[in-house]
């Protein structure tokens, strides 16, 4: 696996899953086009590019470079790295049919292909050798932590975080583990538990992960 310090976006679910079996760390989706119609993604978006980079590797059709030079308008450029799959003609097992141009999306590159464009976009992997000085790679919160703050897999999980979303700024329609992904990707663990620690205060609730 590769341990990835960028956050890493992608068009849907199907890419998001073929990179989750070479990537470890931060992978979000545009929803296609719906990213134009979509302020609070974006915006997750530009928080992730500020905290850590983010790396756009969309399909190597006209709808991937149209979703890619939305993003490039809305983001620091100095903030992101563009990772390009090759042209490569076919159709994905999952498709009765092949694109409308014909090519193989992210979801079915090679997860070879998939590393090398990558590291051609210049990912910083957190377990290549770095300064001294680099931010060491942080430990994570889990789903059990989200468990443990009534957060997921509850009684009223999913208005509670709803609300914790909402009070961070951060997409209402995010499930428990694309809250989980935002808070990696956003805060330290240390920074994240103090968060969840304040909204419990605030709630009248008490937990210690």
């Amino acid at each position: 696996m590769l341990r990835v310090r960028e956050a890493i976006v992608v068009e849907g679910r199907c890419d998001k899953a073929k990179l989750a079996g070479l990537v470890q760390g931060t992978i979000l989706e545009t929803g296609g086009f719906r990213i134009f119609k979509d302020p609070e993604t974006m915006e997750l978006f530009r928080r992730l590019a500020e905290t850590r980079g983010l790396i756009i590797l969309t399909d190597s059709d006209g709808a991937g470079f149209l979703i890619r030079s939305r993003l490039s308008q809305c983001l620091p450029p100095q903030q992101v790295k563009h990772a390009y799959i090759p042209d490569i003609p076919g159709k994905e097992r999952r498709k009765s049919q092949p694109s409308k141009e014909g090519k193989l999306g992210v979801e079915g590159m090679t997860a070879q292909v998939l590393e090398h464009c990558l590291r051609r976009a210049g990912a910083t992997l957190e377990d290549a050798p770095e300064p001294a000085a680099s931010r060491p790679a942080p430990d994570p919160l889990t789903k059990a932590d989200l468990y443990q703050y009534g957060l997921s897999g509850g009684p009223g999980s999913e208005a509670k975080r709803k609300a914790l979303q909402k009070q961070l700024g951060l997409p209402e329609r995010l499930s428990a583990n694309g809250l989980l992904q935002a808070l990696n990707g956003l805060y330290t663990r240390e920074e994240a538990v103090e968060l969840l620690d304040s909204a419990d205060s605030a709630s009248g609730d008490s937990h210690s992960p």
